[in-house]
C-alpha cells in the first residue's frame, strides 16, 4: 500500500481528520481520537499502524511482517503494526483499518457519536 492509498482510503471512512504529526507519520482520526498511523517505515513498504480487538491482537502479533505496534502496545493498547504484505495484504489491511476506525468511534462519548451522526439519536 502506498501512502497515497493510504490515505485515500482512511480519507474514505466517515468524519475522519487527517494530520502529519509525530516525525512525519500522517495520522487519522474519528472524533480527535486517532484510528490509523502511517509512517515511520524502514522499508520499501509503508508501516501501517491500527487498532485491533483483543482477539486479533493476539493472533496478529505472532504473524510475519505484523508486530505490536511500537510505544502503544507496551502501554497494553492493542495496537498491531503492518510492516510488510507477507501475511496481510492491502486489501485485509483495509479491512482492518475500517475496523480500528469502528473501535474507536465505538469508543468517543456517546453525544460525540450522535453528532458525528455515528450513532442513532
Amino acid at each position: 500500500m502506498t501512502l497515497d492509498d493510504y490515505n485515500a482510503f482512511c480519507a474514505s471512512l466517515p468524519h475522519t481528520t487527517h494530520v502529519v504529526q509525530w516525525g512525519g507519520a500522517h495520522v487519522w482520526k474519528v472524533g480527535g481520537k486517532v484510528f490509523a498511523i502511517g509512517g515511520w517505515s524502514n522499508g520499501e513498504m509503508l508501516a501501517v499502524t491500527f487498532k485491533c480487538s483483543d482477539l486479533a491482537y493476539d493472533i496478529l502479533r505472532e504473524q510475519p511482517g505484523l508486530r505490536p505496534a511500537p510505544y502503544l502496545a507496551s502501554r497494553g493498547m492493542k495496537w498491531i503494526q503492518r510492516l510488510t504484505a507477507e501475511i496481510m495484504d492491502d486489501a485485509a489491511l483495509k479491512e482492518y483499518l475500517g475496523e480500528s476506525h469502528r473501535l474507536v468511534a465505538a469508543g468517543l462519548p456517546k453525544k460525540m457519536q450522535r453528532e458525528l451522526g455515528l450513532a442513532k439519536p
